[in-house]
């Protein structure tokens, strides 16, 4: 499958430290992201979340950016913050991404990094992100 940095990686990778600029593509074979011959990190890795995303459909930056933002606004400590996350528990789409080990405490599952633009965009227009 095929991933793309949607932000600079410039961290430890299976092979040591790596610098890899944003909108670089990169390859998964073995459930491991690739870049060239180089082994960086497993496709479900906290890393591949925060940096890399699945682009076989060509919209692995905007996928990334939209999941970058919609962590991003939920981590807002303001007036509105419970809110927010009032609105994510009480979805039906949003409760596809869930993680399902946790009851009782709201983790994003590898779909939603993965999950369709349409979903996302959903997501993010239902906690106010603004546009990314």
């Amino acid at each position: 499958m095929k991933y793309i940095t949607h932000r600079k990686f410039k961290e430890k990778s299976m092979v040591g430290e790596v610098n890899i600029p944003a909108g670089t593509e990169c390859e998964s074979y073995r459930n491991v992201i690739f870049c060239g011959d180089n082994p960086v990190c497993l496709i479900t890795s906290e890393n591949a979340h925060q940096y890399f995303s699945r682009d076989d459909d060509g919209e692995g930056i905007v996928r990334g950016r939209l999941t970058q933002a919609i962590m991003k606004e939920l981590e807002t400590h303001d007036d509105l913050h419970q809110s927010r996350w009032d609105k994510i528990w009480d979805d039906e789409v949003c409760q596809a991404y869930k993680r399902s080990d946790h009851q009782d405490h709201w983790l994003w599952n590898h779909d939603f990094f993965n999950a369709e633009i349409g979903v996302l965009q959903h997501i993010a227009s239902l906690i106010g992100v603004k546009e990314v």
